[in-house]
């Protein structure tokens, strides 16, 4: 069965910066900088991110070309016969857990997004906290926007990689890029937005603690998508020319330049009305509309807004989908219409299940959990550590050193240093897997 690949370098860039952008880009990310010694959590999140996470970028992109297989068929062709095929199962896994309550919050993406363009959002902080409330509990709308989502989503995968992934993220990552920065622009030219500014910004090292520490190194590791399979499943279709180093350190800067530009556009914006910015989900679905309709042109800034936030949870959606579609489509030999159809009935159900946890649901439990924050919980908890662990375990110590330079050199093609070849392995080796079991510790302790 032919395999579809990336077929531009810019493709390869696009696609990679439009799995690592996501929702938690443009609430999570400004909200633990501000709360967190500002400039200084941003140093200490972009030394994780350049130490940690891109050796195991760089592992999850080596075993995704070396065998240009999906995430579970990877490991039987580079270690046949062996156990390690369970990293793969463990890919599919944490993809299909994300997705499945990250379809609920992209449902809502597109939901708020029409609310914006029939201008649904008033003045009034009360209205909106209660507009909130019934969205999310609704035994109905929700599931509505959920499948609507989803749809979209199946769709561009179901073009393939070249004509679906590739062709879109090309349109929606540039579009998003610009977006956030023009209501980045406006947002800046408000009253008092030098305080949203100084909250983002200004380094506090007195804020600095060991929980400092590991919220930085958990939002570095989860932002970039690592453990979930993306990574693997994206390398897979990458040709033998392209340079996964550049192409890994252009997607984790990518994601960090979004996440400080969303934080521009937001914080000052709050700050200019007095709003506290330590809400999460509240700050974008209920803070954030109170203050567009206080703004002059507000209910255009919070189309586009919405906007962007729809493009970010999809871009992140359809990698994620492509992860449980390559592995049903290559391992048991169907068209990728058919696998993208199964896929997306797992999906739904699991969807739905967190959607209405939030209403009907709420009361059914998984070891103290509703369904949405159990497959929150371990996914980020316990498939994505303990993927991302045995991934560099894999590279590190599995995978000959031949074979490792082989890929990080794309054949020889390309020159390094020994001695960045030496540092490179040395972090996959060692840094890597202790720091990872550092995550796992500190999410079962």
């Amino acid at each position: 069965m032919d395999r579809d690949n990336f077929g531009s370098r810019f493709g390869v860039l696009v696609a990679m910066a439009g799995s690592a952008v996501g929702l938690g880009n443009l609430w999570r990310f400004p909200y633990l900088v501000g709360t967190n010694g500002g400039a200084a959590f941003i140093i200490i999140y972009l030394i994780f991110v350049f130490f940690l996470c891109l050796p195991i970028m760089y592992s999850e992109f080596i075993v995704g070309r070396r065998s240009q297989a999906n995430v579970f068929g990877a490991f039987k062709i580079l270690a046949p016969g062996s156990k390690w095929s369970v990293v793969g199962i463990i890919g599919v896994l944490a993809s299909i857990s994300i997705l499945s309550f990250y379809c609920v919050v992209g449902g809502w993406t597109i939901d708020y997004m029409v609310k914006a363009m029939t201008f649904q959002f008033k003045a009034d902080s009360q209205e909106l906290s209660d507009m909130f409330t019934q969205t999310v509990t609704s035994n109905y709308e929700p599931l509505i926007y959920l499948l609507v989502f989803l749809a979209l989503t199946g769709l561009i995968v179901i073009a393939g990689v070249k004509k679906g992934i590739e062709k879109y993220t090309k349109i929606m990552m540039p579009m998003l890029f610009v977006m956030v920065v023009i209501i980045a622009v406006r947002s800046l030219t408000l009253p008092h937005a030098e305080e949203g500014v100084a909250f983002l910004l200004k380094p506090d090292f007195s804020k600095v603690t060991s929980r400092t520490m590991l919220e930085a190194l958990g939002q570095a590791f989860f932002s970039l998508s690592l453990g979930c399979g993306t990574i693997m499943t994206y390398g897979s279709y990458v040709s033998k020319q392209e340079n996964i180093v550049k192409t890994s350190v252009f997607t984790s800067l990518a994601d960090t330049v979004f996440a400080i530009i969303a934080g521009l556009a937001i914080m000052p914006a709050v700050f200019a009305f007095g709003i506290s910015p330590e809400q999460g989900p509240g700050l974008v679905f209920v803070t954030l509309p109170h203050v567009f309709a206080q703004l002059p042109l507000g209910s255009i800034v919070a189309i586009l807004f919405f906007f962007i936030l729809f493009i970010a949870a999809i871009t992140s959606s359809i990698s994620l989908l492509e992860v449980a579609v390559a592995y049903i489509k290559e391992e048991f030999k169907i068209s990728r219409a058919l696998a993208v159809g199964i896929s997306l009935a797992i999906v739904t159900v699991l969807g739905a299940l967190c959607s209405l946890s939030q209403g009907v649901l709420a009361d059914v439990k998984i070891s103290g959990w509703n369904f949405f924050d159990f497959f929150d919980k371990i996914s980020a908890n316990i498939f994505m550590p303990i993927g991302g662990f045995l991934i560099v375990i894999f590279v590190g110590w599995r995978m000959s050193r031949a074979d490792y330079i082989d890929e990080i050199t794309s054949g020889g093609t390309l020159r390094f240093h020994k001695w960045i070849l030496i540092g490179i392995r040395f972090l996959i080796k060692f840094v890597a897997p202790i720091v990872i079991g550092i995550i796992m510790l500190n999410g079962v302790l």
